[in-house]
């Protein structure tokens, strides 16, 4: 009997809550490094090393967690584009990722076999709005003492959800 193990890479969904202002040359350096270098974008890493160091020293600008499937699918249809700057359609899929649906491509980079940074021809970044209803505690504490910023774990799906 072949049983195969299917290896889940923890995928992190990286938002920037906080602009230019006051930022030192270190923060800037690791912000851009993780291509966030607006407010409200965001962008998605396979959690490592190296990611979890520049989120030790952005934590201050940015919240990040755990994203859901769903919620992956739903950026991805609704705010993922091409360079120059088109959404992605059925057709892209297939020319690009040589995939089915959106769900197939969810799978891919929640499995690791698609790096969504690595892919040429799609925007790292995606664009995401002010969230609905407006931040429900401060932008300028952690997440762990009534703020918005930091490790959230799963509820940065909540968040970003509102942010679509």
């Amino acid at each position: 009997m072949d049983e195969r193990v299917v290896s889940v890479m923890t995928l992190l969904l990286i938002v920037r809550l906080r602009g230019r202002s006051g930022t030192s040359p270190n923060v800037r350096t690791a912000l851009e490094l993780l291509r966030l270098t607006r407010k409200f974008h965001a962008v998605i890493y396979p959690e490592s090393e190296s990611i979890r160091g520049m989120l030790e020293v952005v934590k201050d600008w940015v919240a990040w967690g755990e994203v859901s499937p769903e919620v992956l699918k739903e950026v991805i249809m609704c705010r993922g584009r091409l360079v120059g700057d088109k959404p992605i359609t059925q057709d892209d899929l297939k020319k690009l990722f040589n995939m089915l649906s959106f769900d197939e491509l969810v799978d891919a980079l929640i499995s690791g076999k698609v790096l969504w940074h690595k892919v040429l021809g799609v925007k790292p970044v995606f664009r995401l709005r002010p969230p609905k209803g407006g931040f429900k505690n401060s932008i300028k504490r952690p997440y762990k003492s009534q703020g918005e910023l930091g490790y959230r774990g799963s509820d940065i799906n909540e968040l970003v959800r509102r942010m679509i």
